[in-house]
């Protein structure tokens, strides 16, 4: 449905018969850490995220899920088998 408070005219999932079904009641701007997102948009109260209502309860708990500008680096330590002694566990586990 069309928001008609913060974001007038653009499509919310948030917006029902009965109003703004988010907590408060309505979105709210962002916290320091969304600046950079490509999420960010100008609304009437400021900028606001496009994807979650109240963008300092995401943030409550570390790294925001809807994120686009920070990521996670993974580390995969990359462990050398030796071929010979995994053929061997391999033909004993037959």
């Amino acid at each position: 449905m069309q928001c008609q408070t913060v974001l007038a005219g653009t499509e919310c999932s948030f917006w029902k018969k009965a109003g703004c079904s988010a907590p408060s009641g309505s979105c709210q701007v962002i916290v320091e850490e969304c600046q950079g997102c490509e999420r960010v948009t100008k609304g009437s109260i400021g900028d606001v995220c496009s994807s979650y209502p109240d963008p300092a309860a995401k943030w409550a708990n570390g790294l925001c899920n809807f994120a686009t500008h920070k990521k996670i680096d993974l580390k995969v330590d990359d462990v050398r088998v030796n071929p010979l002694k995994a053929a061997k566990r391999a033909a004993a586990g037959k």
